[in-house]
């Protein structure tokens, strides 16, 4: 057949189905289009007779028609050699099948009203050697710092993004906060429900639970505190930490502008990803821990309260 061609299934697409393959790689070719052309064997992988439930395998052969009117057009996914800087000096750790990066305060992780520019868009910056750009696996706030894990190929995305929804990797954030909680550690159980432009305690809401630590304190006015969520609600360590009276320094939703002001320190969210432990998503151990900003660091030291890692 005139204009038959024969495309290689790339590494990152080993176990999607046919189906799923066409949709990103030729978009405008219908469903009933697609199961035409497989009905009368113009399209075969490896040769043989498939169906749209066909799970492709890396290296496999997928023989088409002409089909170029319907191939996904190349996006203009430029990023400036200022941005593709900024990018890969946020990243902390990397191997074939993730990349962490350290996200700063006050950069959005995916696009809204208002936002010209997010992780989202900049991820052409961290594709290196590979095809396929990065993926998100999971969320932290614009106003957060720290730890984001991006997957490398469509199995590790799967894998992780399927993790973070089971709550099976642990995520350890650093806060600095206003005042002190009565106890020095414990559980807080306290079901959150978004109303208006926060997330509030109500008992009928979502289920939402964040172990504490108190790992420093001064006069009870300031507390440094290790956080560990086990839900992953929006707002949660923010409304939680708020709850038992030891609202984050900075957080203009859940706590008081006039702590800020009171302290004379940096009105950034003072609330960072530190630490994260991906053992349970991969192959090997694997626990990732974030630099703390310099806004942060300095203003831990300046209200004279200590951290030392674990």
């Amino acid at each position: 057949m005139s204009g038959v061609s024969i495309v290689k299934v790339k590494k990152d697409d080993d176990g999607i189905r046919l189906n799923r393959w066409f949709l990103k790689e030729y978009p405008s070719l219908s469903l009933s289009h697609l199961q035409k052309l497989l009905r009368t064997k113009q399209i075969k992988v490896d040769g043989k007779r498939a169906e749209t439930s066909t799970r492709l395998l890396a290296g496999q052969e997928i023989r088409l028609p002409p089909l170029d009117a319907q191939k996904a057009p190349l996006k203009d996914n430029f990023v400036s050699k200022a941005d593709e800087k900024l990018m890969r000096s946020l990243v902390v750790y990397q191997d074939e099948n993730v990349i962490v990066i350290n996200k700063p305060s006050g950069l959005a992780v995916q696009g809204g009203t208002g936002q010209t520019k997010h992780i989202d868009g900049l991820l052409d910056a961290l594709k290196y050697e590979k095809d396929e750009r990065p993926k998100l696996t999971h969320r932290i706030d614009k106003e957060t710092s720290g730890l984001l894990v991006l997957a490398r190929n469509r199995k590790s995305a799967l894998t992780l993004t399927k993790a973070f929804k089971e709550h099976l990797i642990k995520k350890t954030y650093l806060a600095l906060c206003a005042g002190r909680p009565k106890k020095d550690n414990g559980e807080i159980k306290a079901n959150l429900e978004k109303i208006g432009e926060k997330m509030e305690i109500v008992e009928s809401g979502q289920k939402a639970v964040t172990n504490y630590q108190v790992l420093d304190s001064a006069a009870d006015k300031f507390s440094l505190i290790e956080a560990e969520p086990l839900t992953g609600r929006t707002h949660q360590i923010r409304a939680h930490l708020a709850h038992i009276g030891a609202p984050i320094l900075g957080d203009t939703k859940y706590g008081r502008k006039e702590d800020v002001k009171k302290a004379n320190i940096s009105p950034k969210l003072h609330l960072h990803a530190w630490k994260i432990d991906l053992s349970a998503a991969m192959a090997k151990k694997l626990v990732v821990k974030a630099p703390i900003p310099d806004y942060l660091n300095n203003d831990i030291h300046f209200l004279g309260l200590n951290f030392k890692e674990k």
